[in-house]
């Protein structure tokens, strides 16, 4: 079942690529640049191995990926620009992956601004039953002193249940670093596939939809007036204002973003393409403001398949 990891990361890819409120925020937002168990890595190297039905061969794959926003939790960070994302995967026959995306857009400075290094391990356990289970270590180009960056990791799980053309996933990330982070992605998708079209070995279409959960500190301030005239001065002195000034951070956890993908994939010889189209309806969490937006995107890539078989 190991091909029906294909499209089921490519679907992610397009729930999770791109968007924040402002270029700062993006830095701030519990799930930076990515949602939850969507790792665009993981994505990467999914993509790279969509050229067979059954991979029994170890395989290294060189990538170019395309997106024409930039996405974070469906929100819509004002970025119309695309982005690239150049990668090398590699998979061994084992089970166990590794890969290194780059990506790059004019919107940052420096444009190149993310390296993501991902190592993991897949396996069946039937016909109908498979995990993936992966790590991600983000390396951010930016200056330190200008964003905050509060996670730098994320562990992963996701097992994925198919009963042809039917296949449900249930992706689970945890981001840590500086601070911590859940998220939880259930998905539902639809396979409908072709061998041999027009001399093409396979073109597939999977429409699929994701919800996302996950949490978010909330940051309210309270503003307290004083009941005394010494309380009032005290105020002055550490406010600058006679009211007191109370920060109350809240860890609010909930739905956070509604996606519909619709992927179309090519795979021919030793190339593979892929094309997708996302629709995003984000939600506010509890104590959010309620400016989100729905937003559409395109994405693909072009990947070049080297067999490692021994000959």
């Amino acid at each position: 079942m190991k091909h029906v990891f294909g499209w089921v990361f490519i679907v992610m890819l397009s729930v999770s690529s791109a968007t924040a409120q402002d270029t700062d925020s993006l830095f701030y937002k519990a799930d930076s640049l990515f949602t939850s168990a969507d790792s665009l890595s993981i994505f990467n190297l999914i993509d790279s191995l969509l050229s067979a039905e059954d991979l029994l061969s170890s395989q290294l794959a060189v990538r170019l990926s395309y997106n024409s926003n930039v996405l974070s939790a469906g929100r819509t960070l004002g970025i119309e620009n695309f982005g690239l994302s150049p990668g090398v995967s590699y998979y061994h026959k084992s089970g166990m992956y590794a890969d290194v995306s780059g990506y790059w857009s004019k919107d940052f400075v420096p444009a190149y601004y993310l390296t993501v290094a991902s190592l993991g391990y897949m396996r069946d356990f039937s016909r109908h039953f498979s995990i993936m289970a992966g790590y991600d270590r983000y390396f951010y180009h930016l200056n330190q002193e200008d964003n905050y960056i509060p996670y730098r990791n994320t562990l992963s799980i996701s097992p994925i249940v198919e009963f042809k053309p039917i296949t449900l996933s249930l992706s689970y990330s945890f981001y840590f670093g500086d601070q911590y982070a859940h998220r939880i992605m259930p998905g539902i998708g639809f396979q409908l596939q072709k061998k041999k079209l027009l001399k093409i070995d396979r073109i597939s279409i999977s429409p699929a939809f994701y919800p996302l959960w996950g949490n978010e500190v909330i940051t309210e301030f309270e503003i307290i007036p004083p009941q005394t005239f010494r309380e009032a001065l005290d105020n002055y002195a550490q406010y600058g204002t006679r009211y007191k000034v109370e920060q109350h951070d809240r860890d609010v956890f909930g739905i956070m973003n509604y996606a519909i993908t619709v992927p179309l994939i090519v795979s021919h010889k030793k190339w593979g393409f892929s094309f997708t189209y996302t629709y995003n309806i984000p939600r506010a969490l509890p104590g959010e403001p309620d400016v989100l937006s729905e937003s559409s995107f395109l994405s693909g890539s072009i990947t070049r398949f080297i067999d490692l078989a021994s000959k």
